[in-house]
C-alpha cells in the first residue's frame, strides 16, 4: 500500500490544496494526517472540511484541542494563543464534530502514528536524541511516525545509536529496519525550507520519499491579514522557520 502522510496543515488551505494535487499524482491508496489541522492559520473550517474528505486516518494534535477548548492556551506563545482564541471563535460545529472525534494515537499495517511522541502524544517535540530514543523504546512497530515539530526527519536507532536528522526534499529511506519519520509541516515549515511537506510511504516496495510542494504564500499571508491574525504567522510563512 502506498500512503501519504501530512502533518501540521495549521489552517493554511493554500498549501494543503497544492499538497493534495501532488499527492493525486502519485496514486497513492490513501491519506493519513498527523493532526494539527488548525491553528495559527486562516482557514480551519476549510481545511477541516478537506482533511475530514479524503484523509482515510486522522489524529488529533495539541493546536486542534487548544481550539476546541479541552486544552489551554497557557503553553503557547502570543501570537501562537491569539490564533487558538481566533479559531474557537471561528469553528462551524461541523469542524468542532470532526476534531472531537479524532485520537492523538493510532496503529495501522505495522505503523504507529503520534500527534507529537509514544511518551506525550499531544506535547513532546521529537527534535533531540534522547526524545527520538525514548519514542522508539516505546513503540515496536517498523514505522513509528510523528508531526508535531514542523521539521521533516527521518530517525532510526541502530546499535542503540540514534543516527539521520532533518530530511530535505527527495530524501529517499529504505526501511530495511526500524524508522521514526516525521513528514514536515504543511502549513507552516520550520526547517528552512517554506515549501509544504509531505511523505510518501510505500509499504509494499519498503521505501519513503520526502517530498515538497510550492504553493502561494503570498495569498496566505494576505488571508491572514484579512483575518486580524498576528502579523508575524505571515512573515515566517516566508522563511520556512
Amino acid at each position: 500500500m502506498r500512503v501519504a502522510v501530512i502533518s501540521d496543515v495549521h489552517a493554511n488551505h493554500h498549501a494543503l490544496t497544492a499538497v493534495l494535487g501532488a499527492v493525486d499524482a502519485e496514486g497513492v491508496d490513501e491519506l493519513w494526517c498527523l493532526g494539527d489541522t488548525v491553528g495559527y492559520g486562516p482557514k480551519p473550517n476549510e481545511c477541516c472540511d478537506t482533511v475530514r474528505e479524503r484523509a482515510a486516518l486522522c489524529l488529533v494534535g495539541n493546536h486542534d484541542l487548544v481550539a476546541l477548548g479541552e486544552l489551554t492556551v497557557a503553553e503557547f506563545n502570543d501570537e501562537a494563543a491569539a490564533a487558538a482564541v481566533w479559531t474557537r471563535e471561528v469553528l462551524t460545529p461541523e469542524s468542532q464534530a470532526f476534531l472531537r472525534g479524532l485520537e492523538a494515537v493510532a496503529e495501522r499495517d505495522d505503523v504507529q502514528l503520534f500527534h507529537a511522541s509514544a511518551r506525550d502524544h499531544v506535547w513532546e517535540y521529537v527534535l533531540t536524541e534522547e526524545a527520538a530514543r525514548a519514542t522508539l523504546e516505546l513503540t515496536s512497530a517498523p514505522v513509528v511516525l510523528v508531526g508535531h515539530s514542523h521539521v521533516a526527519l527521518a530517525l532510526n536507532l541502530r546499535k542503540g545509536q540514534v543516527a539521520g536528522g532533518i530530511a530535505p526534499d527527495d530524501t529517499h529511506i529504505e526501511l530495511d529496519h526500524r524508522w521514526l519519520l516525521n513528514p514536515g509541516s504543511v502549513g507552516q515549515p520550520r526547517d528552512g525550507d517554506s515549501r509544504a511537506a509531505w511523505l510518501l510511504l510505500d509499504l509494499e516496495a519498503r521505501f519513503a520519499r520526502f517530498r515538497r510542494v510550492p504553493y502561494p504564500i503570498e495569498e496566505t499571508q494576505a488571508e491572514i491579514g484579512e483575518a486580524g491574525l498576528p502579523p508575524l504567522l505571515a512573515v515566517r510563512l516566508a522563511h520556512g522557520e
